[in-house]
């Protein structure tokens, strides 16, 4: 049983759906898989998915508390697992919080889950670059090197926006256009996406656990672009936000220089629905679509997909009007 053991490594949307399909899964019936949810307060995630799976999998979820940024908490945790999935990541925080989370605490993942002879799966994301003035991307880039030099076989899957019933940034527009009189884009919503379902993105992963010897080979010190069947600019996103939530609100662009300027203030007070950092703001002049040429340690996760999920990359549109409408 202990080589079944899979750990589901940080909190959030992502984190709830990969134990989803971790545990409802039709392999889960012969591989009886322990699927362990892990952070510094993990109950809240393990209630939410006892909601959510079949009760004869609940006997297989466990919650075990550990702090990445504390390697003592992490070999406990860990033992006999068979993989790791990190999902260690922050959108606030001084450029030292990003650093001891997403870079030294990616790194410690790594370096225990190596440790403790258990194959890992690294979350970062699209536009991670070690070399970036943006605090989030550049220590998204030394997690990544970080966690490969750590745990080589590693594999690290970026994905672009992730959407689903829980999501933050579908969830948070819509609510924003029943308080606002107005949707606002920065330098005219050019920067393009695409939107990846949280269900396709938990469903790959599954897929990677199954103790697949072929798969296990195939991904072995790879990275995945994770991105959805279509892309679109900022722009659309909002046209879509105030389509499926049924509202008529002005989109309109407000200047980088200004949205920078509003971000600097913005991070300094409490953070809440309208928190909007300079950073942020520095990210949107940027696309954040899939890299279709990633040399020779790329892995596309389009063919990834067809080739071992149950159905083919889902449209954005078949799924958040269910949670707008």
């Amino acid at each position: 049983m202990a080589q079944n053991k899979i750990v589901v490594c940080g909190a959030g949307f992502i984190g709830k759906q990969i134990a989803r399909n971790l545990l409802s899964s039709p392999a889960n019936r012969d591989t009886k898989r322990i699927v362990q949810l892990s952070s510094r307060n993990p109950t809240p995630l393990l209630q939410a998915v006892e909601k959510s799976v079949p009760k004869t999998s609940l006997y297989q979820l466990r919650a075990v508390p550990l702090d990445i940024t504390n390697p003592s908490t992490l070999a406990p945790a860990f033992e006999g697992a068979h993989t790791v999935i990190s999902l260690v990541g922050i959108l606030h925080g001084k450029p030292s919080d990003f650093e001891k989370v997403q870079w030294r605490g990616a790194e410690n993942v790594a370096a225990t889950a190596r440790q403790a002879g258990a194959r890992l799966i690294h979350i970062s994301a699209i536009g991670a670059n070690p070399n970036s003035d943006i605090a989030y991307w550049r220590t998204k880039g030394l997690g990544e090197s970080a966690v490969l030099a750590a745990h080589p076989e590693a594999t690290i899957i970026r994905p672009s926006l992730v959407f689903g019933p829980e999501d933050d940034f579908f969830n948070r527009f819509a609510k924003l256009a029943r308080l606002l009189p107005v949707l606002p884009v920065f330098g005219g919503g050019n920067a393009r996406f695409q939107p990846v379902y949280v269900g396709d993105l938990a469903e790959a992963v599954e897929a990677m656990c199954r103790g697949d010897r072929e798969i296990e080979r195939a991904i072995s010190g790879k990275i995945m672009e994770a991105g959805g069947p279509r892309v679109f600019t900022y722009y659309e996103l909002m046209e879509t936000v105030l389509k499926y939530a049924h509202r008529y609100r002005p989109i309109i662009s407000i200047p980088f220089w200004m949205g920078v300027l509003s971000g600097m203030f913005s991070e300094r007070l409490p953070v809440n629905l309208f928190t909007i950092t300079k950073d942020q703001v520095k990210q949107l002049q940027y696309d954040n679509i899939v890299n279709p040429d990633l040399g020779p340690n790329g892995l596309s996760f389009d063919e990834f997909v067809q080739s071992h999920c149950s159905h083919p990359l889902t449209p954005l549109y078949k799924v958040v009007p269910s949670y707008l409408d």
